[in-house]
């Protein structure tokens, strides 16, 4: 059985970094994507990896502060957020499967964690 498991949300103030972290079980993904929900917004995409071409997508508001990366010998994923701005604050959601495509579409993602929630103070 499939299991995503999230941890490493917390509460920081702006400009502080914070690392998510996503523990698969079950099976290692070619597919990894992050999503996030604020409050009354819909779920927009965040990063996602795409582990055989070794290639990365990011969503425009988050280029050149948060890092996706993997280890696969663990079976996770990891999150590192850098430069936290109050409008990061949401929950977050770590995906697996995927089509591969970028920008990742959440519907083609097959398993979905728990979600874990990020508030950055300003």
């Amino acid at each position: 059985q499939v299991q995503l498991v999230e941890s490493g949300g917390g509460l920081v103030q702006a400009g502080g970094s914070l690392r998510l972290s996503c523990a698969a079980s079950g099976r290692i993904f070619s597919n990894m994507g992050w999503f996030r929900q604020a409050p009354g917004k819909e779920r927009e995409a965040v990063a996602a990896d795409r582990w055989i071409s070794t290639r990365t997508w990011y969503a425009d508001s988050v280029k050149g502060r948060f890092t996706i990366s993997r280890d696969n010998a663990k079976n996770t994923v990891y999150l590192q957020m850098n430069s936290l701005k109050p409008e990061d604050t949401a929950i977050y959601y770590c995906a697996a499967g995927g089509s591969g495509r970028f920008p990742p579409d959440g519907a083609t993602y097959d398993y979905w964690g728990q979600g874990t929630q990020v508030t950055v103070s300003s």
